[in-house]
């Protein structure tokens, strides 16, 4: 097998190839251009969408030229894949915001040079068709009864699938088409749940151009107790560190279990396959070490080693790991006017306004069920009113659970 491609295999990111024998006697012969699409539906990627973008880097490193393709087009319809309902619709300024605002997080991740490695927009060739023109050229290629075979679609049917979503496929399989004729691009890399529209372009390739274009898929990822990998008490984790700071995004992978650690490591850091396999095979206090160490490593490629080194510092400040004396200003913090606090305010509701609970329900269920603390004190009574006389230094510090924690700074 292809050099590359065995990387991949190795780091268990291959779920599924059209073709892999046929892909890696392709990547042997020379630099093989491939793509891997998102759609710009929100102002951020989350970490669930990077799996191929750490994918497309090791197949990059390997010297293999990589194309994020921004979907500015198709976000205008959204894809049907794995969702139960139709997305909401966005005005076309709001899929340009969110477009530039995700290229540049793919370049702080990627480093695109315009040569090797560059980004490209499906709106360009999507946002003026002529729909006739469309329909004859491409439409005519696709069977309505191998589309519903799918099982995005399949699934779909059972709660309703509207028209403008069934074209979908039809416009992922044309951008292929597309990045085939533009930049000689012979391979789509994406999710599992993108099977079908990969499989649906290369037939439309084939058809149309007589060549032959691979697909290769990666598994959703779940952690070990079958939950969605990348959810957080209050939802996904994202790249945007205004959504989730850098702090929060540290400890998502350093609350990780024993259990995903080595896979964790193996697909969302570039260490060593022998070195992953060591660090996630730890027992007792080294699996908490190997955990630092992956929560370092992904906070590092995402946001940077400065930002990476104040989270860790901060971390351990809060829970004094070794006598650490880190800097807790990596630490969410929320401000409140001295006022506010002269007067008193419910736990509830501080424990709802800094983020830490989503709603005051969530807050009471955790009063209760004894993991809400107030400098390090647990909070038993739901009617518990904070004032100025638990400030210290300008500070109130938030816990919930072993690991949550939001300074509360009074000014």
């Amino acid at each position: 097998m292809n050099r590359a491609l065995q990387t991949l295999q190795e780091r268990g990111f291959i779920q599924q190839c059209t073709d892999l024998e046929g892909l890696s006697a392709l990547m042997d012969k020379g630099p093989v251009t491939f793509y891997v699409g998102c759609d710009p539906t929100g102002p951020s990627l989350h970490i669930g969408h990077m799996v191929p973008f750490f994918a497309l880097r090791h197949l990059h490193e390997a010297g293999h030229i990589a194309i994020a393709l921004i979907g500015g087009g198709t976000a205008r319809i959204g894809d049907p894949s794995g969702k139960t309902e139709m997305r909401k619709m966005l005005t076309y300024e709001q899929i340009d915001e969110n477009s530039e605002r995700i290229r540049k997080q793919l370049d702080a991740f990627i480093g695109f040079d315009g040569k090797t490695a560059f980004t490209a927009n499906n709106k360009d060739w999507l946002a003026n068709l002529n729909y006739i023109d469309f329909l004859r050229d491409i439409g005519v290629h696709f069977s309505v009864n191998r589309m519903l075979s799918f099982e995005a679609y399949r699934k779909r049917m059972e709660t309703g699938l509207t028209f403008i979503e069934f074209n979908y496929q039809l416009l992922q399989s044309y951008d292929f088409l597309q990045l085939y004729d533009r930049y000689g691009c012979r391979l789509q890399i994406g999710g599992d749940d993108q099977w079908g529209n990969i499989v649906a372009g290369i037939e439309l390739i084939r058809r149309i151009r007589g060549v032959e274009t691979y697909g290769l898929t990666f598994p959703l990822v779940t952690t070990s107790d079958g939950k969605k990998m990348g959810k957080t008490e209050k939802g996904a984790l994202f790249l945007d560190p205004a959504l989730t700071s850098p702090y929060e995004f540290f400890q998502y992978w350093r609350n990780v279990t024993d259990a995903d650690v080595k896979r964790f490591l193996l697909m969302f850091t570039f260490l060593p396959v022998s070195e992953c396999e060591t660090l996630g095979s730890a027992k007792d206090s080294a699996i908490n070490r190997a955990k630092e160490r992956l929560a370092w490593e992904v906070t590092a490629l995402i946001h940077g080693k400065e930002e990476a080194d104040k989270a860790l510092q901060a971390a351990r400040a809060l829970f004094g790991k070794g006598g650490a004396t880190g800097d807790a200003d990596a630490v969410p913090t929320h401000r409140i006017p001295a006022k506010r606090i002269e007067q008193g305010i419910l736990a509830i509701d501080l424990f709802v306004e800094s983020g830490l609970c989503p709603s005051k329900s969530e807050a009471r269920r955790l009063i209760q069920q004894g993991g809400a603390f107030v400098n390090e004190e647990k909070v038993t009574d739901l009617e518990r009113i904070l004032d100025s006389t638990l400030v210290q230094d300008g500070i109130l510090l938030l816990r919930a659970g072993k690991k949550r924690y939001v300074r509360v700074r009074v000014e």
